[in-house]
């Protein structure tokens, strides 16, 4: 897919590349808005959000029209789900919770097409090729395939080096608030424990040449080095900007 190829070549010439997570509020339109603030990618998330399929694959198919990336946030890495997600048309998968490598060989079988993989094809994610052979499939949908997990426990920090060296794996991310709970530091983002577990996370990527996937405050990520940025969740952005307009309106009367 051409947004996939797109994403990964902007990712991996480590340029700044921002989207947005979104979770309280999904709707076609927003991707023209993205596209007009200039936000590199959206991820449907559904493992918090309450969006029904026939929605996120609307989204995901006005992606592929506009050559704008959808990624989606399935609530598991289990083989019915990464199926079903996949079949909605993504360009790639945001994995939560990622504590094994056998886990993403689970979720490599379930995108990949025989004989590689035992992915059967279905729903608007056939949109993407243009012919059913396996060299299509292959060519036009797993290859460029973005696969990002998120380590958001002890478990997943204890394999971070044999989950980044996965064959399937872009980049990898990071769930900082679970961490930090599961870390017993009560989502104090600042704390040394959370940090040490962030730069074990970005080494073990940097050894495989590959990068990480920051969730934050887009200028602090940025001056901490990091380019492949999720700078927020669409309503909490509207909700932050509405307050400062209200706060700078009444300072002015």
């Amino acid at each position: 897919m051409e947004a996939a190829k797109r994403l990964r070549a902007r990712v991996a010439a480590g340029q700044i590349t921002t989207g947005v997570l979104a979770t309280d509020l999904l709707w076609p339109q927003l991707l023209e808005f993205l596209q007009l603030a200039g936000v590199d990618y959206l991820i449907a998330d559904q493992e918090h959000g309450v969006h029904d399929d026939a929605l996120v694959a609307e989204v995901c198919a006005l992606g592929r029209q506009l050559n704008f990336p959808v990624l989606i946030r399935p609530i598991d890495t289990e083989t019915a789900t990464i199926r079903r997600a996949i079949d909605r048309g993504p360009c790639g998968l945001l994995l939560p919770t990622v504590e094994s490598v056998a886990q993403l060989d689970r979720v490599r079988d379930s995108i990949w097409m025989p004989p590689r993989g035992n992915r059967r094809p279905g729903g608007p994610g056939n949109y993407w090729v243009d012919d059913f052979s396996y060299a299509s499939w292959k060519r036009e949908v797993e290859d460029d395939f973005i696969i990002l997990p998120q380590i958001e426990s002890q478990a997943g920090l204890a394999c971070v080096d044999e989950i980044a060296a996965h064959e399937i794996v872009t980049a990898m991310a990071i769930g900082p608030y679970d961490l930090s709970m599961d870390l017993g530091v009560g989502a104090q983002m600042d704390h040394p424990a959370l940090l040490a577990a962030i730069a074990d996370i970005r080494a073990s990527a940097e050894r495989v040449h590959k990068t990480m996937w920051r969730i934050g405050d887009g200028p602090t990520m940025v001056r901490e080095g990091f380019h492949f940025l999720c700078i927020g969740e669409p309503m909490a952005i509207f909700q932050g900007a509405l307050k400062q307009l209200q706060q700078e309106t009444l300072a002015a009367g």
